[in-house]
C-alpha cells in the first residue's frame, strides 16, 4: 500500500449539479422547478397546516371549552393519609414544610385536606384548604386545622 495511490471508494464523490445556470449546463430552464406555480418562484414556503387551498384542519374543527385563568388548583391530601403518616413518624403536628419534605406535595403546590379515610390521631395540620368533612375528622379526634392564606 502506498499513500500516493490512495483514492476515494468508487461512487462515493459526485459533484453538485448546478441548477439554473443556462441551458448549456443541461439544468437550466426551470431548473428543476417545473412551470409556473408558487413552488417554482424564489422565496416559496409552505405555511404551517396548508393544505393546498382546502379548508385546514384547525379551522374546519369547532371551537369549544374555557380555561378559568383564575383557577386554584390543589394537591388532595386525605385524612386517612395522615392517620398513616402520625403513626409512621410519630408526630402530632404537620406544618406545610412537613407535607412538603414527607413527599405529599411540592414547594410551590397549594394543599387541600379531603375527608376520605379514617383519622383516630389527635393531629394539628396546616394547610391552604380543607373540605367540610375533612375539618368535621379533624375535630371530632381532637385536633386542628389551620388554614394557610393562598
Amino acid at each position: 500500500m502506498n499513500l500516493s495511490t490512495l483514492k476515494p471508494a468508487k461512487g462515493s464523490i459526485s459533484k453538485n449539479k448546478r441548477l439554473g445556470r443556462g441551458q448549456g449546463s443541461g439544468g437550466g430552464g426551470t431548473a428543476g422547478r417545473g412551470h409556473k406555480g408558487a413552488k417554482s418562484r424564489s422565496g416559496y414556503k409552505v405555511k404551517f397546516g396548508f393544505e393546498g387551498g382546502q379548508m385546514p384542519l384547525q379551522r374546519r374543527i369547532p371551537k369549544f371549552g374555557f380555561k378559568n385563568h383564575n383557577r386554584v388548583s390543589y394537591k388532595a391530601v386525605n385524612v386517612g393519609r395522615l392517620q398513616e403518616l402520625a403513626e409512621k413518624t410519630g408526630k402530632d403536628s404537620f406544618s406545610f414544610s412537613d407535607l412538603v419534605s414527607l413527599g405529599l406535595a411540592g414547594k410551590n403546590d397549594k394543599i387541600k385536606i379531603l375527608g376520605a379515610g379514617e383519622l383516630k390521631a389527635k393531629v394539628e395540620i396546616e394547610a391552604h384548604a380543607f373540605s367540610k368533612t375533612a375539618l368535621k375528622a379533624i375535630e371530632d379526634a381532637g385536633g386542628k386545622a389551620n388554614t394557610l392564606s393562598l
